[in-house]
């Protein structure tokens, strides 16, 4: 029986659109497949990530009379040849190996090969899926027409528009859901407020001291790293800048760091340890990042701008050797008073790497490069 009027109950779900992409993120967490709807066009879409044989061939038996094409983005196309402004259509055979499907999406022998085709809305849709579910930017694609309808009804299926606009507000659904306080060592107090988003992202401002909101607030915006803020590793100066950011804000009197989830310059950790592999190769960070098709950068500070207003830190002192993140703060509504270096010792591992950053991304880093052991700076320093 349909219901004339929509149950009040109904509210707790949200709107049907971003049920169908939320819903559309677990599928592809959970390796199963989904169709992505674009007008006339309707695409079943499944990520590359963690294709075996078993499942390959279940995906040609889902598909069995239409074509089945590798979706790879622009990044991806141009390591492979071609240049083109948007995600491409790649075709496949049943010939096909999942190690010769790897090796076109990710793979460092991949070439290209034809007939191609420019993605269409659903496809490139479902390429923003698969980021959002922090798979690999490569999928498996067929016309959803072909699969049985029994089996197509099982299916998640999700509007291209509804992704497109899910994305855009992810950082509007962001809400503080606990917080407490927490002792530090060497006595620094701190208070970690924890906030989650619509796909079950939680970022946390720790605040540590007593610092004056009225003033210009000293605020390091700092991206997980589990290999360097853990284990302290050497690959990079990840560890190394939380520490000394710490430290600077609790000997100043206190001020705001932003942990957010962010992994690997926001591809996620497994796709960052496939990186580093590229890396081991010979690959520089950025290059090793646009191998596997994504962009060099893929972070948004859109959601640290959103957490430091939510927390009443309008008026900031940065702390960071990152133009970017001046450049996002500002656009989205915090007054970056000051930059303040955030330099760190090098290393022989790390050396090639901060490198990369200065010389390709634009950071702040040509002093520290040469001097290799640089002294702190002082919090407050216009520079």
């Amino acid at each position: 029986m349909q219901l004339k009027t929509p149950h009040k109950g109904l509210g707790l779900f949200g709107t049907a659109d971003d049920i169908a992409v939320q819903r559309s993120i677990a599928e592809f967490q959970g390796g199963r497949p989904v169709v992505v709807a674009a007008g006339n066009e309707r695409l079943v879409a499944l990520p590359v990530d963690g294709l075996t044989p078993a499942a390959w061939d279940a995906f040609r038996a889902l598909c069995p009379d239409a074509a089945t094409l590798l979706v790879v983005t622009a990044r991806r196309a141009h390591v492979l040849g071609l240049e083109t402004p948007g995600p491409v259509l790649i075709p496949l055979t049943a010939a096909d190996t999942c190690d010769e499907i790897w090796s076109l999406a990710a793979g460092l022998d991949g070439k290209m090969r034809g007939p191609l085709r420019a993605a269409g809305a659903a496809a490139a849709q479902a390429v923003v899926l698969a980021k959002l579910a922090q798979r690999l930017p490569a999928l498996l694609v067929a016309d959803a027409a072909c699969v049985a309808a029994d089996v197509r009804a099982q299916m998640i299926t999700v509007e291209a528009d509804s992704v497109q606009r899910f994305g855009a507000r992810i950082v509007e659904t962001l809400e503080i859901v606990s917080e407490a306080r927490i002792p530090l060592e060497d006595g620094a107090s701190a208070r970690f407020c924890v906030f989650r988003d619509a796909v079950g992202s939680s970022p946390v401002a720790i605040i540590l001291g007593d610092p004056d909101f009225t003033q210009p607030v000293a605020v390091r915006v700092h991206s997980a790293c589990l290999t360097g803020d853990v284990f302290g590793s050497r690959r990079c100066d990840c560890g190394a800048q939380l520490k000394l950011a710490i430290a600077q804000l609790s000997e100043s009197g206190g001020g705001v760091v932003l942990y957010l989830e962010q992994e690997g310059r926001g591809l996620g950790l497994a796709n960052k340890m496939r990186a580093y592999e590229l890396q081991d190769g010979g690959l520089d960070t950025m290059d090793a990042n646009m191998m596997l098709g994504f962009d060099d950068d893929e972070r948004d500070y859109g959601v640290a701008a959103r957490m430091l207003r939510m927390i009443g830190a309008n008026r900031v002192l940065l702390l960071t050797n990152n133009p970017g993140k001046l450049e996002a703060l500002s656009e989205g509504g915090v007054d970056v008073a000051a930059r303040v270096p955030l330099h760190t010792r090098i290393n022989p591992e790390n050396r090639r790497y901060l490198a990369t950053k200065a010389a390709r991304a634009g950071h702040w880093l040509e002093d520290m490069l040469e001097v290799g052991a640089p002294g702190r700076d002082t919090i407050g320093s216009p520079r």
